[in-house]
């Protein structure tokens, strides 16, 4: 596993019984056994590829744990329907269950960035005991509400999601796509207060501006070149995450989906204090819903911590779960694990 090579992975293509079709990396450890080794889910966001983990995914392996990272549902060899209402979270959670089924997994560790640590959140409420543990990064636990907001009214109360408006808007398919290398650095810069795309209006401004200037990144240009590769396939799935509010807070109150994540379910947050979408005050509101609940904060990190910060992401994650079960030392972590929690 070469994190330079994306093709050193072990990658899969499963139909799964949900009807979607999946790609994953799927890495075992040596002497792999389903009842002794934990296995991670990890899930990316937007705008990124299982290929956001590629830094931990041998370490984790080389430490005992099956790692499977998919492409997420509308990016790079995953279905792609055209229906916004299909990113629904309830449907994407489903997906990820039929994943563990397929695999025959009954519960995982599963560890979400971005997009993605809003849908494993998502997961901990619809399939509470699928999970042995939840961590998530950059984007704080939100719990179910009773009230909806409109994408409107959620950028009018927090200024710096005013992007998720072009993003919701049916045009930004087209002129993302016909701008993905400029979009792709602009989205995965480093963090600074002068980055200037997330109030409204800024992003589409910075993107159509001619002509381009030069912008730094935290990729480097055959990363970039490889985001390139397998977004240019499409953009309105992945831009369809930002057009299910609707759908998902009409499931999630049909259901009476609590706000509460399972009382024993050991919880990790990480986030970076340069990243303008982990705010003090929604941190803070998390807590009350999450019995288990740590954080921890990166000094100066920014919203890519995977590569921000691969190694301490790495180091702190898989510490963090050999200390869930340190009083006993001489026992196997999934087995711990599969026992305690």
């Amino acid at each position: 596993m070469d994190p330079s090579k994306p093709e050193s992975f072990n990658h899969r293509t499963e139909i799964l019984s949900t009807g979607r079709k999946y790609h994953f990396v799927d890495q075992k450890p040596e002497g792999y056994d389903s009842k002794r080794h934990p296995t991670l889910v990890l899930v990316h966001g937007f705008p990124d590829l299982w290929y956001g983990w590629r830094f931990q995914i041998g370490p984790w392996v080389s430490r005992g744990s099956r790692v499977i990272a998919p492409d997420m549902l509308g990016y790079g060899c995953t279905s792609k329907p055209a229906d916004a209402q299909e990113y629904s979270t309830k449907k994407l959670c489903a997906d990820l269950a039929a994943l563990l089924d397929l695999l025959d997994i009954k519960r995982a560790i599963f560890i979400g960035h971005d997009w993605g640590s809003y849908t494993v959140g998502r997961f901990a409420l619809w399939y509470p005991d699928r999970l042995h543990a939840l961590v998530m990064l950059s984007v704080p636990y939100t719990p179910p509400s009773r009230e909806f907001l409109s994408l409107e009214e959620v950028v009018r109360r927090a200024p710096d999601l005013g992007y998720q408006l072009y993003f919701a808007s049916p045009k930004s398919n087209l002129e993302i796509l016909a701008n993905l290398k400029k979009f792709l650095r602009i989205t995965y810069g480093p963090p600074s207060p002068k980055s200037g795309f997330h109030n409204r209006g800024s992003l589409e401004n910075l993107l159509l501006a001619v002509p381009d200037k030069p912008r730094p990144s935290v990729l480097k240009e055959e990363e970039l070149e490889f985001y390139h590769s397998q977004l240019s396939k499409g953009m309105f799935g992945p831009l369809n995450y930002y057009r299910t509010s609707k759908f998902r807070h009409d499931e999630e109150l049909d259901y009476g989906l609590g706000p509460n994540l399972r009382e024993n379910l050991p919880f990790l947050f990480i986030w970076g204090t340069a990243d303008l979408t982990a705010t003090p005050f929604v941190i803070g509101k998390a807590k009350k819903f999450i019995n288990r609940y740590q954080d921890v904060a990166l000094e100066g990190r920014g919203h890519w911590l995977m590569v921000e910060a691969k190694d301490e992401i790495t180091q702190i994650i898989a510490n963090w779960l050999e200390g869930l079960t340190c009083s006993q030392p001489n026992v196997v972590l999934g087995e711990r694990l599969s026992g305690k929690l």
